[in-house]
């Protein structure tokens, strides 16, 4: 792909490459918080068209469906004149007899404004959607602009953003032209342009390198209260632990971050994180939160993203390689692409001296507690490849618990096998060397692929077991040899909403008590019907608010089993907030604490495995 990227961008500077897709964004011309778009085609080949816009897209695993956020749509022939279309589903058209079918236009609308209605559609993951604020910002993660032709895809994409002139855009991507007014990209194909996501707002960025790599950092905060310049010594010295961690596995010479604040006079939205993308990551995170939270979320959340520069980006099956945005396809090996990747987002932290051992176990311990909200016998090869669909879906949020599992008991499992010599991230290398960007695995030969790397095959038993099969991993047993022992205290029975109370969060704007999605309802909870997704108002009529959460929680401890309560939440029903009471008798639930820690007296063998395992020396 590198070697087609060249060869196109030499070509653009000449001209106009006849065979592209002309694509343009119209950030200027801004009506409704709604922006332009349009593609120009080369020659059909075919009088049957369908067009498409994506469904999914590589790195998210939920069906988004972008076509719901276009309208306005006109599909124009070569005299402009306006062919016959029939809408198939949100995302996809069909023409007939459309062999002069030369321009399509429409309108987007940001995925931003609709994050908070899920009456219709779950809301998309916020850094994979789009946010139109006229004379703010523009996040432009271009699979939300931008529909392909089917069967055209692998053709290039001429890609022109006009904007304001006194916008700036961050992206990897290199303009080439010289005008305040547009910008303008070659793309090798639809995947590239959709592995492109651009920022435009008001010039606020930093450009440095960091390990022998131009690292670009732009950034929006609404009100003002940061700039890119606050995260610079954070952000450089953990991409260059990175890069020693990853060796010659990162071969990438830039790499772009688009870091969007969400304010609170802005879109309310609620999905913060990160996506990943081969030379860049788009990044949103709460305006409100402290520096030094920002910092710590930039190394966990943004170095897992930097690490998929490996994994699947450049190690990936047939499913990923030759993705379908239409009707996708999706591959077994998530405990890889996300369990892995968020494993070396950890453990390059504890090699590279960013945190303690005792800060490392605590993060593995944390990860086997929350793994415990999910079902620990479901496979992890048929959850992956059936994640779409509604019976699986709700357990994707352990391939980052579970997941990193998985993958760390591998690292010790070879490192047994290897006397020290090999672990997980040798692995890695070893499967990075044998394929690489460009040449896909097929997903049911990984396996294979892996005893063929290492040499083991004790690692065949290893996935057919805990990844392939249904077998819970035994934790303890991986963590004995390495000289961690699981220690086990049960709690005093409490009266609370969820499983873990530490899942609890406080929503400032409502002045009510919110839990992740991911946590584990407690006995009462279940009892009564509430739902995950239900907000905290009252119990037996005593209110939240900042000043006395911990009058709240005094209450709720005094609770006796048996006694009849009244729990008031606010639901979501069609969009809107409806306040209702559900009320039954109080379950008090006992608590199993579990905790990792360094053994006194580990035998020699286990301390020289530790001592391999956490500082990745052989």
């Amino acid at each position: 792909m590198k070697k087609i990227a060249v060869s196109l961008g030499l070509l653009s500077a000449i001209g106009f490459n006849a065979q592209s897709v002309k694509t343009q964004i119209d950030l200027v011309n801004v009506k409704d918080d709604k922006v332009n778009v349009s593609l120009e085609f080369p020659k059909m080949k075919s009088g049957d068209v369908k067009f498409h816009f994506p469904k999914t897209v590589p790195g998210t695993y939920s069906t988004d469906d972008y076509g719901r956020f276009i309208e306005g749509i006109k599909f124009l022939d070569n005299k402009g004149k306006e062919l016959k279309f029939t809408k198939v589903n949100d995302n996809s058209y069909t023409l007939k007899n459309a062999q002069n079918l030369t321009k399509v236009t429409y309108l987007v609308n940001d995925s931003f404004d609709d994050e908070m209605d899920s009456s219709k559609h779950k809301a998309v993951f916020s850094p994979s959607g789009t946010d139109i604020e006229e004379g703010k910002v523009y996040l432009v993660n271009t699979h939300g602009f931008v529909g392909y032709i089917e069967n055209m895809q692998d053709v290039p994409y001429q890609l022109i953003v006009k904007k304001p002139k006194d916008f700036y855009g961050t992206t990897a991507l290199v303009d080439q032209d010289k005008s305040e007014d547009t910008d303008t990209f070659t793309l090798a194909n639809y995947a590239k342009l959709t592995d492109s996501p651009l920022m435009y707002t008001k010039p606020d960025y930093v450009t440095f390198n960091a390990g022998g790599m131009e690292l670009v950092l732009g950034v929006y905060s609404p009100t003002g209260k940061y700039k890119a310049a606050d995260f610079k010594e954070n952000l450089g010295k953990m991409v260059i632990a990175q890069k020693k961690f990853l060796g010659d596995m990162n071969t990438n010479k830039k790499y772009a971050i688009m870091l969007y604040l969400a304010g609170a006079d802005g879109p309310q939205i609620k999905g913060f994180g990160a996506l990943e993308h081969h030379e860049s990551t788009s990044v949103v995170l709460p305006e409100m939160m402290p520096k030094e939270a920002i910092d710590q979320t930039i190394t966990d959340v943004v170095s897992h993203e930097f690490f998929h520069t490996v994994n699947p980006l450049k190690v990936h099956s047939e499913e990923i390689h030759y993705f379908d945005y239409a009707d996708p396809k999706m591959s077994q090996h998530l405990w890889m692409y996300e369990g892995g990747t968020e494993y070396f987002a950890n453990l390059f932290q504890i090699q590279e001296g960013l945190i303690t051992r005792d800060e490392f176990l605590k993060r593995m311990n944390d990860k086997i507690t929350n793994s415990k909200n999910y079902n620990d016998t479901m496979p992890f090869t048929v959850m992956s490849k059936n994640i779409l669909k509604d019976e699986y879906k709700d357990q994707y949020r352990n391939v980052y618990e579970k997941g990193a599992l998985l993958a760390m008991c591998l690292d010790i499992e070879l490192r047994k096998l290897s006397n020290g010599e090999m672990g997980y991230r040798d692995m890695i290398r070893k499967l990075s060397q044998r394929f690489g960007e460009n040449k896909p695995f097929k997903d049911d030969k990984l396996i294979d692929e892996l005893v063929e790397v290492t040499g083991y095959p004790q690692v065949r038993d290893f996935y057919n077991k805990y990844i392939a099969g249904g077998e819970p991993t035994p934790y303890e047993k991986y963590l004995s040899q390495v000289g961690v022992e699981l220690k086990k205290q049960d709690t005093p029975p409490i009266f609370w909403f969820v499983k873990d109370p530490n899942q609890t969060g406080y929503n400032d704007k409502n002045n009510t008590f919110i839990f992740d999605e991911s946590s584990a309802l407690s006995p009462f909870a279940k009892s009564v019907g509430f739902k995950i997704t239900d907000e905290v108002v009252a119990l037996d009529g005593k209110t939240i608010n900042i000043q006395n959460i911990q009058e709240f929680i005094n209450y709720a401890k005094s609770v006796k089993d048996g006694q009849n309560v009244t729990l008031t939440v606010l639901r979501n029903k069609d969009g809107k907030s409806e306040k209702i009471d559900l009320k039954g008798k109080a379950i008090l639930d006992k608590m199993t604490i579990e905790s990792l820690g360094f053994k006194a007296n580990p035998t020699a063998a286990e301390k020289k495995l530790q001592d391999q395992w956490i500082t990745g020396k052989k």
